[in-house]
């Protein structure tokens, strides 16, 4: 029989031919942000037949919920030119799994795959991108957290307003925060609000660390790290101790910006943790009265710099008043304005992140049970 046939339930009565032939119009569809049909991405997980009507059930590895549609109406239009079958209906989930992360370190149990999000320089608006890109997940199916690296400047509990303080069970773990269905963690969520962080670099490290270690994560499939500006202890404890799946780089066109960008995207590369690509903020300026667009930092110095250094350019966003008012509400565009031109930004950029992140070598090490030799 074809190669389909342990796809299809026993008691589909279905000819080696047409198996062929859906096979065939199966792989003219790629997904998208993959270049892969799903059959290649291994996540076309059992098919029905009954009479002339076919039932796909596709497990994608990567959340995106608002492409389901063109996805199914696609493959209709391919599969039901064939003789025999006369509808198409599929069946949608997601599948995220843990993904391989730079040497020396290993998975976490209860988060999948955790993704930094670097600048090299303050001011370039990372922290609320930081904060779009993981609403943007969440809304797309995935489980989501986002840590605030940031000790010195924590902003995430403005922006995503929270106001309490975590709580503990056992006296020894907090309880992530939670808003707008994400789960989050700030050491900014544990002091007052102009208490200042008057710490050497041991003990910030050691507090991202706890922060990290010491919250109870609920079975996250994407954990986002906002890192704070520059390349140094906190970037270097990232480095060398928590297991990071991918990172991202964030930056303004301008020049002076780009210079510190550059510093981040090395720092990626000499400790071998893949860099998902760059996003260039406040591209350009839109006037909130006559709607003049202007690029007032400099033009195409992201893209630019990603073609320099062969990662992808994951896209451009405007300098809009909205992105800041948001954000200082604590209602981040992509929840406050969902399906406004600059939320669908975001999510673009989310689809390619978590479909670059969904096609790299999975990493089985949690899956398999730790081996005890013990004398008897």
């Amino acid at each position: 029989m074809g190669f389909l046939s342990k796809l299809f339930g026993g008691s589909d009565s279905i000819s080696e031919a047409l198996q062929n032939s859906i096979e065939t119009q199966i792989k003219q569809v790629k997904i998208p942000f993959t270049e892969q049909d799903v059959l290649e991405l291994k996540a076309l997980k059992a098919m029905h037949l009954k009479g002339a009507d076919l039932t796909l059930e596709i497990s994608l590895p990567f959340p995106c919920r608002s492409l389901w549609p063109s996805i199914e109406q696609n493959l209709s239009h391919h599969l039901k030119q064939l003789d025999g079958i006369s509808s198409v209906q599929v069946e949608f989930q997601t599948e995220v799994v843990a993904h391989d992360v730079q040497k020396g370190t290993t998975p976490m149990a209860n988060i999948k795959n955790i993704i930094a999000v670097a600048s090299g320089k303050g001011g370039v608006g990372k922290s609320t991108t930081s904060v779009n890109l993981a609403l943007a997940l969440q809304q797309e199916g995935a489980q989501v957290g986002i840590l605030d690296a940031d000790i010195y400047g924590p902003s995430i509990p403005t922006m995503l307003n929270i106001k309490e303080k975590p709580q503990t069970k056992d006296g020894k773990s907090m309880q992530p925060l939670e808003a707008y269905g994400l789960q989050a963690m700030s050491i900014g969520a544990l002091i007052d609000e102009d208490s200042p962080m008057i710490w050497r670099g041991p003990i910030v490290t050691q507090t991202l660390t706890q922060l990290l270690n010491e919250t109870n994560w609920d079975n996250l499939d994407y954990l986002i790290i906002d890192l704070p500006p520059g390349t140094g202890d906190v970037q270097l404890t990232l480095a060398q101790q928590i297991p990071v799946t991918g990172g991202v780089i964030v930056t303004t066109p301008q020049q002076v910006s780009l210079i510190d960008a550059k510093k981040g995207l090395k720092m990626f590369q000499k400790v071998e943790i893949p860099v998902l690509g760059i996003i260039e903020n406040m591209s350009t300026h839109i006037c909130s009265n006559c709607g003049h667009e202007e690029a007032i930092f400099g033009e195409n110095g992201g893209q630019e710099m990603a073609k320099k250094y062969r990662v992808d350019f994951l896209g451009a966003l405007p300098l809009n008043k909205r992105i800041r008012e948001e954000a200082d509400q604590g209602q981040p565009t992509v929840t406050a304005e969902p399906s406004s031109e600059i939320a669908n930004k975001y999510r673009h950029m989310a689809h390619q992140i978590s479909a670059k992140v969904g096609v790299k070598k999975r990493n089985y090490a949690n899956l398999f049970p730790n081996i005890v030799v013990q004398n008897t």
